[in-house]
């Protein structure tokens, strides 16, 4: 797109009698760094040619990975996606920037539910982005049928080696504090000493703790996986030979927001990212690619049916009340840091 800047006043206002000039003027540059494969390649492709803008994309694996890189003094990237609870962590380190996002055109589709953030109940700063259950991806020729964890520990003990945990400290003894009957937030020492204990149990049952399990499931190389409720994408292309669960224990949840760095240098083209990621069109594919839920109340009706009716998509109300997600645990955040560490190391 050409700079229309050093246009004359009546050569401009005759291209937009014309119909070449658009109000959505960008150009430039747009740093983004995100979860791996947590957004739909087309959503950046069609932002990059309707705004002429070069947008790069870097990925990471854990907020803690994500935050640690920022504190050391990673720059140039614009936007990041934390999960609620590292958003309020980053955004009480002074380490995000209020964009308005909340008087931009589309948040009015935003389900309200979704702003969930304790340092930014009104989106003042950051965008929800979408959200999901964290549960079991599984292969049916292993396991047939499979409803709860502790199914998934018994299937373990009996056949060593063929599930995985997530490597992520908050998921995984998360699923411990679950199993032993408290929340996945608790600050109680002796609580998250249970879990830990629980997952040390298992451990010598579990082939890894990882994130790039989904092929292994498929190949059946592994029978389940801890997993997000992204694998339904898998399922959809599968259904015979794979499965996702909601465990009938309960399980996390998790939303990330779309967040912009306080040292963003393209905070013009951010702003216009988010403007774009609120429209119905742009956020129902992006959430089809992800098969996650959505908090854009215009987009969900945009989606096919095998979405908004699967149950581990939109789980019914009983299900989604077992659902925990994160918050931010302040210092006792070492608990649980000091436990993982111990977890990876015995």
């Amino acid at each position: 797109m050409k700079n229309l800047q050093n246009v004359s006043p009546g050569l401009m206002a005759l291209a937009v009698a014309l119909g070449l000039a658009t109000p959505a003027l960008a150009e430039g540059n747009l740093s983004l760094y995100n979860w791996g494969d947590y957004i739909n390649p087309e959503v950046i492709d069609r932002f990059s040619k309707e705004f002429d803008v070069a947008v790069t994309l870097d990925t990471y694996s854990t907020n803690e990975e994500m935050l640690a890189r920022i504190q050391a003094g990673a720059a140039g990237y614009d936007l990041v996606w934390p999960s609620v609870h590292m958003h309020d962590t980053m955004q009480k380190l002074g380490l995000l920037q209020e964009t308005g996002v909340n008087k931009m055109p589309g948040f009015e589709n935003i389900d309200p539910a979704a702003l969930r953030s304790q340092e930014d109940p009104a989106g003042d700063y950051c965008l929800p982005y979408g959200w999901g259950a964290v549960g079991i991806f599984y292969n049916k020729k292993a396991i047939p049928e499979l409803k709860s964890w502790q199914q998934f520990f018994d299937y373990a003990a009996a056949n060593p080696g063929k599930v995985a945990l997530l490597d992520d400290l908050r998921e995984t003894l998360g699923v411990g504090l679950i199993m032993t009957g408290a929340s996945v937030n608790s600050t109680n020492p002796d609580e998250i000493a249970k879990a830990e204990e629980f997952i040390l149990k298992q451990k010598p049952n579990v082939a890894a703790f990882a994130y790039d399990t989904l092929p292994l499931v498929t190949s059946g190389d592994l029978a389940a996986a801890h997993w997000y409720v992204g694998a339904t994408l898998n399922v959809n292309q599968n259904p015979d030979l794979l499965g996702f669960i909601v465990p009938e224990e309960g399980a996390t949840m998790y939303q990330e927001d779309i967040c912009m760095l306080a040292n963003a240098p393209n905070r013009d083209n951010a702003l216009k990212f988010l403007e774009f990621m609120m429209r119905p069109d742009i956020s129902a594919l992006n959430t089809e690619r992800l098969s996650n839920g959505s908090v854009n109340l215009k987009a969900i009706e945009l989606l096919p049916a095998n979405m908004k009716d699967n149950p581990a998509i939109n789980p019914p109300p009983e299900m989604r009340a077992k659902l925990q997600i994160f918050v931010d645990l302040g210092k006792a955040l070492k608990l649980y840091t000091k436990a993982w560490d111990r977890i990876k190391t015995n």
